[in-house]
């Protein structure tokens, strides 16, 4: 490191000094020019640093000498320690090393003479006058030698030689000759100020120390002033201190500056492979739907191409028939001509037909619907932001059906549970339109998932046989999913009876998804394209778009009715007021705190534990909940001008319950009905 020697003008004694070193014996030693001269000399070139700039590694180097090293192709490496930098560093000019070496050549060329060790332990010498020259006060003509303070005059000497032969004026305290003299005449006793009031912090006189600075502190000006040059020899060291942290902080910082853009590099090339790789997928994919599509026009053109050929020597065999005929009726006078026999050829018997030839083979719609239905499930998620995005993937999760059982991998899901994506538009030219379903007949049993404990409630049995099904998640140890169905859930019942439990409802805006907008006093919900600027509180659903009624049920019968305005991406159900709402697991039906029935698509499930069973979809606009809380059991109906329950869950309800909903797809609703006659 080189030490700058600071110098300034000080008072050590009764002698007026100036230029004096700042560095004492305790102070670091200084470096000889010869070895401060390697420090701050480049490893290239090896000359002081011209326009010295640092890289990531933390060596500098001139700036010219290392764009030289390194040319305009990689690899670019330090020339120092050899480390490899994947793409080019930007180079800044260091400051602070470039303010050094610049300091460094000024001293340089202008050595200081080196300061003998006895002087170092005691300055005594006067190097420059600080004042101009005193006049002796005798003569006022020549320079004064020296200066007395008991006479308080100068001398110079030849009239000083009283003063040192003499004895009478052997008591007489002389000093370098001081120019100031008035200035240490006390203005109220007109004595000299030999002393320094610490309290006061002023110089004062013996009779000031007896009168007006009775009783305070004091010492004389050389230790005021001894005390005074340490203090600010500790300024100066603590300043020195942090002006070589802050030069230490702000090097560290443009080294950080480096390695955040090395960073960005790297994030950089990492995304741009995955979106690359990402684009050779859907190439591929995209190559591969057209080989289809090409690969079935190579069929029917190979089938059009054998029937055309085949017609064509129909025609033919029939035009050879034809000519000849037209020469037997040319030889109609002849006696052979009555002899003669003309068969038709087989190929007039067969009718020519224009074959029903298309492209609208399994291959070609599957890949024409999966491109379709890729691209609007990219859209919902790219609608998403950024931050939301990630959770809406799901590593570990099973191939959905449909479009996308082609892929090897785990395929993302919108949210837990979903194995499809809504469609916000008309299918594609491949979707097939599933028609609605019939309303069940009485007599038949709709299936379902009826979650009951055995030991907990007791088995009702039902005249028709009950018809399992496997759930598709895992089976929970604590639920018997395969209760038998009760008496009265394949028989439609009077909606005048269910009325008689009915119960008014309104939606709790404190549960509701910010995708959610509630309308008509708290009794729709609608998604909305939009987030609502809802304020944030525990209640909340913030992954999965659900809402919970005002009202929880802990004991008798209830029942209510909901309007939905389409089967498609809606659920409903029963939860807990404990449900999670922030979890991957907050989706209603996949914990052990909710039940639901959910429209997905044409397909009908019913939901506990993340357990599914499909049941038969009657496709209701309008759907009833009758809820029997002591008898453990949620019957869900069909209503229209009977009820026709469609599945029941059977539970030992241990906590009150609310009712539940969950809908997904954009401009969908539900509505809780006025329960009328």
């Amino acid at each position: 490191m080189l030490y700058l020697h600071l110098k300034r003008r000080v008072y050590i004694g009764p002698r007026l000094i100036s230029s004096v070193s700042m560095a004492t014996v305790d102070d670091p030693p200084v470096f000889p020019c010869s070895v401060l001269e390697d420090e701050l000399s480049c490893s290239i070139c090896l000359s002081p640093f011209d326009c010295p700039v640092t890289i990531p590694c933390g060596h500098n180097f001139c700036q010219t000498c290392l764009l030289a090293t390194w040319g305009d192709d990689a690899p670019f490496s330090c020339p120092q320690c050899r480390t490899h930098f994947a793409t080019k560093p930007e180079l800044k000019k260091n400051t602070v090393l470039n303010n050094v070496v610049a300091t460094f050549k000024v001293r340089a060329s202008n050595p200081e003479p080196a300061m003998p060790v006895e002087d170092k332990k005691e300055i005594t010498t006067p190097i420059v006058p600080l004042t101009p020259a005193v006049k002796c006060d005798t003569c006022m003509e020549a320079r004064a030698a020296k200066t007395c303070l008991t006479c308080m005059a100068s001398y110079c000497d030849a009239h000083l030689r009283p003063h040192l032969e003499n004895p009478v004026f052997r008591l007489h305290q002389l000093t370098e000759p001081v120019g100031d003299l008035t200035e240490r005449i006390c203005s109220e006793h007109h004595k000299l100020m030999e002393l320094f009031c610490r309290e006061h912090s002023q110089p004062i006189c013996s009779f000031c120390l007896q009168q007006a600075h009775k009783g305070c502190t004091f010492v004389s000006p050389e230790e005021q002033r001894s005390m005074k040059e340490t203090d600010l020899r500790s300024k100066l060291s603590f300043l020195d201190g942090k002006i070589m942290k802050n030069a230490t902080v702000l090097s560290q910082m443009k080294n950080q500056q480096f390695t955040l853009k090395d960073s960005a590099t790297n994030r950089k090339k990492a995304m741009s492979m995955e979106f690359q790789q990402m684009r050779e997928m859907l190439t591929l994919a995209e190559n591969e739907a057209l080989m289809v599509v090409d690969r079935e026009l190579e069929t029917g053109q190979s089938k059009l191409e054998g029937l055309m050929k085949k017609f064509n020597e129909n025609v033919d065999s029939m035009s050879k028939t034809k000519e000849q005929i037209y020469t037997l009726l040319g030889q109609s006078q002849t006696q052979a001509f009555l002899q003669t026999t003309v068969n038709i050829p087989q190929a007039a018997n067969f009718d020519p037909y224009t074959p029903r030839i298309n492209l609208d083979s399994k291959r070609v719609l599957a890949s024409q619907a999966f491109a379709t239905a890729l691209k609007d499930y990219l859209r919902e998620i790219f609608r998403q932001p950024v931050e939301a995005r990630i959770s809406m993937i799901k590593q570990g999760e099973r191939t959905p059906p449909g479009p996308f059982s082609g892929f090897s991998g785990p395929v993302p899901l919108l949210e837990p549970g979903i194995k499809k994506f809504p469609r916000s538009h008309s299918p594609g030219p491949g979707h097939t339109k599933v028609a609605p379903k019939k309303k069940p007949p009485k007599q038949k049993s709709s299936e379902g998932n009826l979650d009951s404990t055995a030991k907990d409630k007791p088995k009702v049995r039902s005249p028709v046989p009950e018809q399992k099904e496997k759930p598709s998640g895992p089976q929970p140890a604590d639920h018997n999913v395969n209760a038998e169905i009760p008496l009265n859930i394949t028989v439609g019942e009077k909606r005048s009876e269910l009325l008689k439990y009915g119960t008014v409802l309104t939606l709790d805006p404190k549960t509701a998804h910010k995708r959610i907008l509630l309308t008509d006093n708290f009794t729709r919900a609608v998604v909305s394209d939009e987030h609502i600027n809802y304020p944030d509180c525990p209640e909340r659903f913030a992954v999965c778009s659900q809402i919970l009624a005002s009202k929880g049920f802990s004991a008798g019968r209830h029942y209510w009715e909901i309007k939905m305005t389409s089967n498609n991406f809606i659920g409903i159900g029963l939860a807990y007021g404990s449900i999670d709402r922030k979890g991957p697991n907050s989706r209603l039906g996949r914990n052990k705190q909710s039940w639901c029935v959910e429209w997905f698509n044409v397909k009908l499930s019913a939901w506990h534990n993340s357990s599914e069973s499909v049941l038969a979809n009657p496709n209701p606009k309008r759907v009833g909940v009758l809820l029997d809380y002591e008898g453990g059991t949620a019957t869900f109906y069909t209503v229209a001008d009977r009820a026709y329950p469609f599945h029941t869950f059977v539970f030992p309800f241990a906590k009150p319950v609310y009712p539940a909903f969950w809908i997904f797809s954009s401009g969908s609703s539900v509505s809780l009905c006025k329960l009328l006659p």
